[in-house]
């Protein structure tokens, strides 16, 4: 914008001589245009801006926050042309291309556009930040184009400054820097790319002299980008922000959530988990696609017999049902999954979770509160006031919940919960060691279930494969089974990313409390004698359901001896 408009506004008094004189200063210093800087420094209203160009030149304002710009209107002007003279193309008629622009008095950028794009320009006036905010939102599109990598080109590692830990950073500017475009672009995308990669996980890792983002897809870590350093904290304090964290606390551990509404009203959760770490804050967020939900027992990798036997038991008018294995394998969608099965109008369900992962038509779900003492013992004390059916507990961490649990069990209500063991003998071991008595994990426990998820072989590029009968036999097949089985690998295509897998499937242990069984908890047998007693009654430990696997051409050798330990 010209000396001459300021002059124009100070004769018309919407500004005073000594405004004008501090505006072309901080021009000088800051640089941006002469009405952007007097909006800045409050000597005038944008509208009021707007209105006085609008009367100057007689050329109608525009509204752009509420204006429809096609995609294809857009693209005749490039983005660093309408950059440089901010503007943004609105629509097109005939030969005549509407623009609105900041500074309708710019012949030479009216002169540009008209020589580039070949139509008749029709400027309309519109403020300096309504048209930065247009040019963001409908230029952001092509940034999305380019990848993660296409993105970091635009950020420059000249002149990079590591950020010690011992520095004070200061809160005013952490957020001037995480509302700069370029970084809420980055974080949407690293969200968004995370989505269409099938990612189960993000990590956000800084070091000493390295700051990488991490997506784990189906089951296995990998390395996706490597932003600038500079920007670790501006990426750190964005995702907070849109967690609702405080961006002020960096030496606490915080939880938080985001939720992204996405194209055709889909909808994502992220779990943030934001961990202080020696060289800045590691953030960790679980993707919760609630779209991808599997609630259907017969797909979710049951052998028949494994899935009668869990059936058989959450039916069971009481006891309890304890689902094992390590984070991520799988718990939380079959106790869902089993829930779902459970779920009928005659029935009242309430769970206790941290977090509420889904939510589920039907079921009451109460969030567990640690700061103020609402934990998995004292939501089961109030469940059991509230007329229960089924119970089902996030996770038996301490005695007093199990002891809450395993009495619930034994009063007449169905119990779900979870435990962090190896395989479905040692949760007997595991809850003995919490101090529960014998006679009462023999009389309360209806069935055991461990879990690991495997990697599923791509359909697109699947192959039979000749593998040495030797392969067969160290994974624990007999040579007279071994030569019967057959085996086979992905190549590697588009569709997988060249891994070979695409998806996962769980593999399954599941123990039911047999009258054996329960005679060797009240002697006190170990989890070996448990196991052999359990696979005599006709139990498949989680290598043999691997094999089975194998067999059936849905995994590899490689990833069962990954997942499982032999028996």
């Amino acid at each position: 914008m010209t000396d001459r408009i300021g002059e124009l506004l100070v004769r018309e008094k919407l500004i005073t001589s000594d405004q004008l004189k501090k505006a072309i200063d901080e021009q000088k210093t800051g640089g941006g245009r002469l009405g952007f800087n007097l909006t800045k420094l409050g000597f005038i209203t944008e509208k009021n801006l707007t209105s006085f160009l609008s009367k100057q030149y007689g050329i109608p304002t525009v509204e752009l926050a509420t204006q429809e710009i096609d995609h294809e209107v857009v693209k005749l002007i490039p983005e660093d042309v309408a950059q440089k003279y901010q503007v943004i193309p609105i629509s097109r008629t005939g030969a005549t291309l509407v623009v609105a622009m900041a500074d309708p008095s710019n012949i030479f950028a009216i002169d540009d556009i008209k020589f580039l794009t070949g139509y008749n320009v029709e400027p309309l006036v519109a403020s300096d930040a309504a048209i930065k905010l247009a040019i963001e939102k409908h230029y952001e599109s092509s940034d999305a184009g380019l990848g993660l990598e296409g993105m970091l080109s635009e950020f420059d590692e000249v002149d990079m400054e590591v950020v010690r830990e011992e520095d004070e950073v200061d809160v005013a500017d952490l957020k001037k820097a995480v509302e700069d475009a370029p970084v809420v672009k980055l974080v949407n995308l690293i969200l968004t790319d995370a989505i269409k990669r099938g990612a189960s996980d993000i990590h956000i890792e800084p070091y000493e002299k390295a700051f990488r983002v991490r997506y784990r897809v189906d089951g296995v870590l990998s390395e996706v980008m490597k932003p600038p350093m500079k920007l670790k904290n501006a990426i750190v304090s964005r995702i907070k922000i849109m967690s609702n964290l405080d961006i002020a606390e960096r030496r606490l551990p915080q939880d938080g959530r985001i939720k992204l509404k996405l194209a055709k009203n889909k909808e994502m959760d992220y779990r943030v988990s934001v961990l202080p770490t020696l060289f800045g804050e590691k953030v960790c967020c679980r993707l919760l696609d609630k779209g991808n939900l599997q609630l259907d027992m017969t797909k979710l990798g049951f052998e028949q017999k494994a899935l009668d036997d869990f059936m058989h038991a959450i039916h069971k008018p009481w006891g309890i049902v304890l689902v094992t294995g390590p984070t991520g394998s799988g718990k939380t969608t079959t106790l869902y999954s089993a829930l779902s099965e459970l779920n009928k109008i005659t029935e009242n369900i309430s769970t206790a979770e941290d977090p509420v992962e889904f939510n589920l038509m039907g079921i009451n779900q109460c969030q567990m509160h640690e700061d103020i003492g609402l934990n998995f013992a004292a939501a089961l004390r109030s469940f059991l006031r509230q007329d229960p059916d089924v119970i089902m507990v996030g996770e038996v961490r301490d005695y007093e919940t199990a002891e809450i649990a395993i009495k619930a069990a034994l009063t007449g209500h169905m119990v779900l919960s979870t435990l962090h063991t190896n395989d479905a003998p040692s949760t007997v071991n595991r809850l003995l060691n919490m101090g529960i008595e014998p006679f009462l994990v023999s009389s309360a426990c209806n069935l055991i279930l461990a879990q690991r998820l495997a990697r599923k072989i791509c359909k697109d590029c699947k192959v039979e494969i000749q593998v040495p009968e030797k392969a067969f036999v160290d994974m624990g097949l007999s040579p007279a089974e071994a030569k019967k089985m057959k085996a086979y690998k992905g190549n590697g295509c588009a569709t997988c990313g060249g891994s070979g897998y695409k998806g996962r499937i769980a593999l399954y242990e599941v123990m039911p409390f047999t009258d054996t069984l329960k005679e060797l908890v009240l002697t006190g047998a170990s989890a070996a004698e448990l196991k052999r007693a359990a696979i005599k009654d006709g139990m498949k430990s989680l290598r043999m359901s691997g094999i089975t696997k194998v067999g059936e051409g849905v995994s590899t050798i490689e990833e069962i001896m990954r997942v499982t330990m032999a028996d």
